[in-house]
């Protein structure tokens, strides 16, 4: 049994053909508008050459010097139509043009918004340079066609029909060298196209590379991987001098077949001039078919060529990764039935298994590159709906790149990381989590929006509810009301904490991960916030910068670097060296709890607790690597 054929995939230019073909449909009458101006360009070409040949044989050969001017006259006077064409016609591109422009700008923000909601670690330097560059590549490249073929089409159209008005065998002199070079230069149309595509390609490689590179400078350097880094950068930048260098040698083959179709066409007349004159071609029709050739044929030519040689193949791989822009890569598959299912084989459709934890991390290990030492080694977290874990240890030791783990935004290099029972998945992370970092994000416009920027749907009464839990009410009355301007300049950092940490109150997702998000709210202001956090049923993740977040947590996660222990306050002090430093240089803000509960008495969740960093059920396990020592 023969195996199944793969469809061969479409060429860029038929890919590119087949979506401009609705475009250009949509403007038929923009179209016909620059036809209708151009054939004034028509009529200049022809009476062009007509005109001097009939000045020569009906006018100064002739002994009619008065009829030689009067057809020379036709022939000058014939120009400015043409140049009112001109007008008409740029008039009418912008209709052609713009819209081109407009639509691949939203289909490149389209796909890249899809697919950062897929991937939102990926690279996004492709969707930026379509936006930016690769738009207005396409946009001129569009217009300088677009004026280019029309004038081609009618300059060679008028000149075709007044060799046909002069001397029809004229043609069979001058066509064979127009189709010997065009029929050259569209051979080189589709080897050009891919040489223009891999160089394009080679572009976005080595501007995603030096983005990655400059944004992990420090962590390049933390690594030692500067000399990976360069030779990196060495290849890539190889690979686009090979590129422009095979580009080069079609451009190359392009030059050949500008010739033979601007150059050889004059010269094969003027050889075959004496056969043509012994044949009944008058004077007057041999200088008015060299005025077609040299004043119309060859610069029409030769700019269409030299059109589509710098730009139209420029153009043709611009639009196809328009049109080719593949989808992200699907995460989930189909099992055959109809059921969805991811890579684990869990059906992605069905909801979270009950009492699964929010939040686990299953023997991760993360670093900052290949050579660098692991931040995260083998770590395994489970964060239990409702529960309330602060995260502490010394500047350096992996708070935040903890943070950022758990929340699915960085992807660790082992283990695997579960929301809800599940593995993650980008599309769940906006209904799953929210993680505040230290520098709160505010927009210019209404706190009303800003506040609603995660659940737009919220009603009024849950936002009075948020701005009471949280403090907000100062803030509400310096700006007046919730559709107050907001301008981020004129809050203060403690302000925009605040904004941050109302919107995530507001959206109270099933896990929230504070990274430092109170660390410009005073003791009194953080407490308040942390308490109306830990009020909501979700779960809470706190990366403490003062030790009374850690005190009001249910458990405590101290980090020094791949060492980790987890238990209570009161465990810790008795088991943790490190805790007991940091609860020696940290002052206190409120008394210990005792025996699981607040200072206002107050009871959270049993914590299951373990002197040897070992906790069962809702627990921490982390194994040290060996000592170097």
């Amino acid at each position: 049994m023969k195996a199944p054929r793969t469809a061969r995939r479409p060429g860029p230019l038929t890919r590119v053909t087949r979506d401009a073909r609705p475009f250009l449909r949509a403007r038929t009458g923009t179209v016909l508008r620059l036809a209708g101006w151009s054939l004034l360009e028509f009529v200049q070409t022809f009476l062009g050459g007509y005109g001097v040949a009939r000045a020569l044989d009906h006018g100064f050969l002739a002994g009619r010097p008065l009829t030689g001017l009067l057809w020379l006259a036709v022939a000058a006077v014939a120009v400015l139509p043409a140049q009112l064409a001109t007008r008409g016609v740029f008039g009418r591109l912008a209709d052609l043009v713009e819209p081109l422009r407009d639509g691949l700008v939203r289909r490149a923000v389209s796909r890249a918004l899809v697919g950062a909601l897929a991937h939102p670690t990926g690279t996004t330097a492709r969707s930026l340079s379509q936006v930016t560059h690769q738009s207005e590549i396409a946009r001129d490249g569009w217009a300088g066609l677009v004026l280019t073929l029309r004038s081609f089409v009618f300059t060679v159209a008028g000149a075709v029909a007044g060799l046909l008005a002069l001397e029809p065998r004229l043609l069979l002199l001058v066509l064979p060298p127009l189709v010997l070079g065009a029929a050259l230069f569209l051979a080189t149309l589709v080897p050009m196209a891919a040489r223009q595509r891999d160089y394009l390609t080679a572009d976005e490689a080595y501007a995603a590379h030096a983005g990655r590179t400059a944004a992990d400078l420090r962590d390049i350097a933390a690594a030692g991987a500067a000399d990976r880094t360069v030779a990196e950068s060495r290849e890539l930048a190889d690979a686009q001098v090979r590129a422009a260098r095979s580009l080069a040698r079609w451009s190359g083959v392009r030059v050949v077949a500008l010739a033979v179709c601007g150059r050889f066409p004059p010269l094969l007349l003027l050889l075959g001039a004496p056969w043509l004159l012994r044949n009944g071609l008058t004077p007057g029709a041999l200088v008015g078919a060299l005025t077609y050739l040299t004043q119309a044929l060859a610069p029409a030519v030769q700019a269409l060529m030299t059109m589509l040689s710098t730009v139209g193949g420029r153009l043709l791989v611009v639009l196809d990764r328009f049109t080719d822009a593949p989808p992200p890569p699907a995460e989930d598959g189909d099992d055959g039935h109809g059921q969805v299912q991811g890579r684990d084989g869990h059906d992605r459709g069905a909801p979270p298994p009950r009492g699964a934890p929010v939040a686990e991390l299953d023997a991760v290990t993360f670093a900052y590159g290949p050579a660098a030492h692991p931040v995260l080694d083998r770590l395994s977290l489970t964060v239990a709906p409702g529960e309330h874990l602060a995260v502490v240890g010394p500047s350096g030791s992996g708070k935040s790149t903890l943070a950022a783990v758990l929340a699915g935004v960085e992807t660790p290099g082992a283990g695997s990381v579960r929301w809800l029972g599940r593995p993650v998945r980008a599309a769940d992370a906006t209904s799953v989590r929210v993680l505040l970092p230290q520098h709160a994000y505010v927009f210019t416009g209404s706190l009303r929006d800003n506040l609603r920027y995660l659940r737009p749907d919220a009603t009024d009464r849950e936002l009075a509810a948020t701005a009471d839990a949280l403090g907000l009410d100062p803030l509400l009355t310096r700006l007046g009301s919730l559709d107050a301007l907001v301008e981020p300049d004129r809050l203060s950092q403690g302000e925009r904490q605040l904004v941050a940490l109302g919107r995530a109150h507001l959206a109270a997702p099933p896990l929230i991960v504070l990274d430092e998000a109170t660390s410009r709210l005073d003791p009194a202001a953080e407490t308040r916030a942390e308490l109306a956090f830990a009020a909501l049923p979700g779960a809470l993740v706190v990366v403490a910068h003062r030790l009374s977040s850690a005190h009001r947590a249910d458990r405590i996660l101290v980090m020094d670097g791949p060492r980790t222990r987890c238990g209570t306050s009161a465990e810790l002090l008795r088991t943790s060296a490190l805790y007991r430093d940091l609860a020696g240089l940290w002052e206190p803000d409120e008394p210990l709890r005792e025996n699981g509960r607040l200072p206002d008495g107050r009871s959270k969740a049993p914590s299951n607790g373990s002197s040897n960093g070992v906790v069962h059920g809702s627990g921490v396990k982390s194994t040290p690597p060996p000592s170097p020592v």
